[in-house]
């Protein structure tokens, strides 16, 4: 049932006066400003009245007239001024009061200098009344100006003039005053009454106004709603096609498309007229007509259902789609209703989530191995090291065990790359020849680089040092060739160039200003397909690629800036369209040499007691026995809980504590926290084979996997040594 409008509620006495009462305000503000500025137009136009009437006074009257155009423009924009803040009733009335009495003073001078009561001046005052009462004041206010416009003229008059000359001008003068003031208080009267009235009409139509706005919607929803009811199919479909944000597609039996909305056509890229009268199958990307068959069975059968596709777009590409199905009856025809939602972003979106999800997942499986095996290569290159130390070794044995620790220090090596691929690497700049890393590179990849590409090498820099990780600059240098491989799929000249250059702060055009110094210049260009000139700003951006769709990425090239960037360098790029690309990387040259490696382990000696606790017990042994053989005192212990046992019983007798930060039961931190419990000035060395946080309050230094027996050594000695 349609609710019927209800009578519209008389406006509240209080809200209607005070409607009122606002808008008389703005009225006295908008005529005070009109007689202001009329009257200070007239007061100079009536000189041409002095120049006949007292020739001799003009030079007085005008300055006289002169005066009050002053005080009028004044009240006018102390008026306007009122306006800017809340308009006030009282500082109205003054002045309308002040402008009164003031112009009624004007006059009255004039009519004294002209022989007082004989002088046909008056009429000026009339001029004030009439002027003073257009303002619409309350009627009090209203008497009381005219009151004081008449004193004004009578009193000077009987008090200065010393009385009555004329009593016939003097009688004529006032009747037609008074009579004068008369009737404008009268229209004062009315006209407020009518202002009042007209206001609160005024008031009420705007009321009646809204209420019949409010009528009108529900008037025009009864209209809707009827015509709804009248025309339910029609409607159905239009509201349906005009507000839905999904693809819709209505089709027969046999797939005939018979309509489809404006989304369906943005979504496929056809006009309406194109798409109305073919197939479904047409656009099908990929399923067969037994698929199709197979759906518009299960449809006609009464199932609804939802599935995703892939359907052709205009331009040949492809979208996939969510599509939502059902049967319904229209005049006793059936037909199908299909709702297409694009769903391309999302499905890049969870490809992207799979991915990342497995990165992690892999770099969590690589991050976990690198650190098992750190630890059994802390093992070997220790007990290598330890029997190497021996006088007694056969050469032929001790050249097997350099054999051994040659191997397992480029198993280190592949370790590193796994924790940085895992993100638990640890990354300290050494100096590295620039040279050597690109030709380790090019062999790594020379099965990847197919025979049609002919490879330029050109290494002009052997001496050239810079500091920073070989891993990472490898990855900048991967990323870089095989962009250029894949840019010449029909074979090419793949140039890789280096050289030394100096640069200077407005030598690259890269937007920012470059740090003067020597660089080492890493070239690699390709003679491909080039960089469209409008994708070359964005090429750095994470997820921007201008492969095709399923050949990359989009974070090449945003790995690569960010590596250079945390070298300190700069990397530009230049195109040519057709012909290739260069891409120019510039890392500061290193003054440091390459650190010899030491061959023979320090002379370190010492006598204190050292707690190693590590549940890898070869680690362990290493630690024990490398310590022993110089001179010092070593308590092991092979899980945490017993570790944190020994150093509860002999505090006071452990000088030092060596602890890996990953065991079962009580983690590195964990059982750091409780040996400070005990003895907050305990000195602690912490072991680790991931990237631990090495400013730590609670541990004096961090020693990472795999180290040596000399750095163990010089490691202890040095925390020892410190004073407490």
């Amino acid at each position: 049932m349609v609710s019927r409008p209800q009578p519209a509620p008389q406006p509240a006495p209080a809200e209607k006066q005070n409607y009122i009462n606002e808008h008389t305000l703005l009225f006295t503000h908008y005529w005070i400003n009109v007689i202001a500025f009329t009257g200070a137009v007239l007061f100079p136009i009536f000189t041409l009245v002095d120049y006949f009437v007292s020739p001799k006074d003009l030079t007085f009257f005008f300055l006289v007239r002169c005066v009050m155009v002053i005080i009028l423009l004044s009240l006018s924009f102390i008026n306007i001024a009122v306006n800017r803040g809340k308009i006030k009733k009282s500082v109205l009335n003054l002045l309308v009061f002040a402008a009164a009495v003031s112009s009624a003073a004007a006059i009255e001078i004039m009519i004294l200098r002209l022989g007082g009561d004989r002088s046909t001046y008056y009429a000026g005052l009339i001029l004030v009344v009439i002027g003073s009462l257009v303002i619409p004041l309350d009627f009090i206010y209203s008497i009381i100006t005219v009151g004081m416009i008449y004193l004004v003229y009578l009193l000077p008059i009987l008090l200065i003039k010393g009385g009555i000359a004329d009593y016939p001008a003097f009688i004529n003068n006032n009747t037609f005053l008074v009579s004068a003031m008369g009737i404008a208080l009268m229209w004062r009267f009315l006209s407020q009454k009518n202002l009042e009235n007209m206001l609160g009409l005024q008031y009420e139509l705007d009321q009646n106004k809204k209420q019949l706005e409010s009528y009108s919607n529900e008037l025009e929803h009864l209209v809707e709603a009827r015509t709804k009811e009248l025309n339910k199919s029609e409607l159905m479909l239009r509201s349906l096609f005009q507000n839905a944000q999904d693809g819709i597609l209505i089709m027969d039996e046999n797939g005939n498309i018979l309509d489809v909305n404006r989304a369906l056509c943005d979504i496929h890229g056809f006009d309406k007229n194109t798409l109305i009268g073919a197939n479904i199958v047409l656009l099908e990307a990929h399923e067969g007509d037994e698929l199709f068959r197979e759906r518009m069975a299960r449809l006609l059968s009464g199932e609804s259902l939802l599935y995703e596709t892939r359907h052709y777009r205009k331009d040949g590409s492809k979208v996939n789609l969510e599509v939502s199905s059902k049967v319904i009856e229209v005049d006793g025809r059936r037909l199908i209703q299909s709702f297409y939602r694009d769903i391309t972003e999302k499905k890049k979106m969870q490809a992207q989530l799979v991915h990342s999800q497995k990165m992690e997942s892999i770099g969590q499986l690589a991050g976990g191995i690198a650190h098992d095996f750190n630890n059994i290569l802390t093992s070997i290159l220790g007990f290598t090291e330890l029997i190497l130390l021996k006088d007694d070794v056969d050469e032929s044995v001790a050249g097997k065990v350099r054999t051994i620790e040659k191997v397992s220090r480029q198993a280190v090596q592949m370790v590193s790359k796994l924790l940085s691929f895992a993100r638990r690497g640890y990354f300290e700049p050494v100096p590295f020849s620039i040279d050597k890393a690109v030709e380790d590179t090019l062999e790594m990849m020379s099965r990847l680089i197919p025979k049609e590409v002919t490879v330029l090498k050109e290494l002009g820099t052997p001496l050239a040092v810079v500091e920073g990780d070989v891993s990472m600059m490898e990855q900048v240098l991967m990323n870089l060739i095989i962009n250029a491989r894949d840019a010449m799929p029909k074979g090419g000249t793949l140039t890789v160039r280096t050289s030394a250059v100096e640069l200077g702060p407005s030598d690259l055009e890269i937007g920012a200003d470059v740090q003067r110094g020597m660089y080492v210049n890493i070239l690699v260009g390709d003679t491909g397909v080039g960089i469209p000139e409008g994708d070359v700003p964005h090429l750095f951006e994470p997820f921007f690629t201008t492969k095709e769709k399923g050949k990359g990425t989009g974070l090449g090239l945003a790995m690569v800036y960010g590596i250079v960037k945390e070298h300190k360098g700069y990397i530009t790029v230049k195109s040519r369209p057709g012909r290739g690309a260069d891409f120019n990387v510039y890392i500061p040259l290193c003054v440091k040499k390459n650190r010899p490696a030491k061959s023979e382990r320090p002379q370190v000696t010492g006598g204190e007691t050292i707690l190693a606790i590590d549940d890898e017990v070869p680690v362990l042994e290493f630690i024990k026995e490398t310590l022993r053989d110089s001179g010092f005192n070593v308590i092991t212990a092979d899980d945490p809980l017993h570790g944190l046992d020994l150093f509860k019983n002999n505090s006071g007798g452990i000088n030092l504590v060596i602890t890996d930060m990953a065991m079962p039961v009580m983690d590195g931190g964990q059982l750091i926290r409780n040996i400070k419990t005990i003895n907050p000035r305990a000195r602690i060395i912490a072991v680790t084979g991931f990237n631990e946080n090495d400013e730590d309050n609670n541990i004096d230094i961090l020693l990472r996997k795999p180290f040596s027996g000399s750095k163990l050594l010089t490691t202890v000695r040095e925390i020892l040594d410190r004073p407490a």
